[in-house]
């Protein structure tokens, strides 16, 4: 029993991971390195995604340690305003079942 603890505190600190889909307005490869180098060391993020074609940046990050609104925040003091474009969030059954 004792040896499964470890195993444990991982799988409870994964649950806590979030991750966006924003849309960013990407110029060059540039732009995309400004924000793997500075958005990466924002407290909380575990994984950044930027692809540069679909001009989204993807983040994953540690809900117990930052929000969407930090991560916004982050975004503007590198002068690169980002939306939300996919939080991630689970829709409820009445708006998956909803169809026009």
């Amino acid at each position: 029993m004792v040896a499964l603890m470890p195993f444990i505190g991982i799988y409870a600190a994964k649950a806590d991971r979030q991750t966006v889909v924003l849309s960013c307005d990407l110029q060059c490869q540039g732009c995309c390195d400004k924000i793997m180098k500075n958005i990466a060391f924002e407290k909380g993020v575990k994984d950044i995604i930027c692809d540069l074609k679909s001009k989204t940046v993807t983040v994953t990050f540690d809900a117990a340690k930052t929000d969407l609104e930090t991560l916004l925040k982050a975004f503007e003091r590198i002068k690169k305003p980002a939306t939300v474009l996919d939080s991630g969030e689970q829709k409820t059954d009445e708006q998956q079942t909803k169809q026009p």
